[in-house]
């Protein structure tokens, strides 16, 4: 395979992986729809803001930290759970905001989206297990920057997208009518996130 289908092939892996279900994605996806596109854009900032960190941690080979089942990796598996509850029942909250929505926390969404995938160690030990192939055999100097930047931009750019989708009009109305049990459901999914790490870190 040469260069340029490597990348590719790269590019692909990380944007499956980043839009799949997790508490970055239910996150930005709430409050998006219920905070409108400012909060979404910056929660996205924090959200790669975190990603960057974790891809310099993987590309450097340092996820086996947290893969070795050592006592770090339980001290950060547990913070991480404790994290997802504590958004959970900000979420579960009686709606405090006008027109129905909900505020969650009065930490900037910058903030937010940093902390939530900071206190992910599945961010790393994904990154860490896509990062690997693609690193193994004979490669330019420039190709782990290339590796990290992927990571980066496009996280950027697909999540940016993915928030300004959700300010159609038709899909905010919806959200303003349904909106509590719409956040009932986010919170009960960062509960069964938090539980499946409280159970990995057992």
């Amino acid at each position: 395979m040469n260069l340029s289908a490597e990348l590719w092939a790269f590019s692909l892996v990380m944007a499956i992986g980043q839009f799949s279900p997790g508490p970055d994605m239910l996150l930005l996806t709430r409050t998006a729809l219920a905070e409108g596109l400012k909060a979404g854009w910056l929660m996205v900032a924090g959200i790669v803001t975190g990603l960057a960190f974790h891809a310099t941690l993987a590309i450097g080979g340092m996820a086996v930290l947290l893969a070795s089942g050592d006592i770090l990796s339980l001290i950060v598996k547990v913070l991480a759970a404790a994290y997802l509850f504590w958004l959970a029942l900000g979420l579960a909250k009686k709606p405090t905001g006008g027109e129905g929505e909900v505020v969650i926390s009065k930490r900037s969404p910058y903030l937010r989206g940093l902390f939530c995938n900071l206190l992910n160690p599945k961010v790393l030990v994904f990154f860490a297990g896509v990062v690997a192939p693609f690193l193994t055999g004979e490669h330019p100097s420039w190709w782990p920057l290339a590796l990290w930047s992927i990571i980066i931009l496009e996280g950027l750019l697909l999540w940016c997208l993915w928030v300004w989708l959700l300010q159609i009009k038709k899909i905010r109305q919806a959200y303003r009518k349904a909106g509590r049990m719409i956040d009932l459901a986010f919170a009960l999914g960062l509960i069964a996130l938090a539980i499946n790490l409280l159970g990995s870190a057992a």
